[in-house]
């Protein structure tokens, strides 16, 4: 589209570019390893609330 290569193309070249992943280093891309941190930490904390709230809470 517009002189450029398509999309699947451009990947292609891309990963290519890149390489193998180094042994160790699953996240080459920083703003993702960060999503990824995020999103575990508020899964764990949130799981954490819950099951306070059930030791606290005495019921009926």
């Amino acid at each position: 589209m517009f002189g450029r290569p398509p999309l699947e193309e451009r990947i292609a070249a891309r990963q290519r570019e890149l390489g193998p992943l180094k042994q160790g280093r699953y996240f080459p891309h920083g703003p993702a390893k960060m999503l990824f941190v995020v999103s575990l930490a508020i899964v764990v904390i949130t799981h954490l609330a819950a099951l306070a709230v059930l030791w606290i809470d005495s019921g009926p």
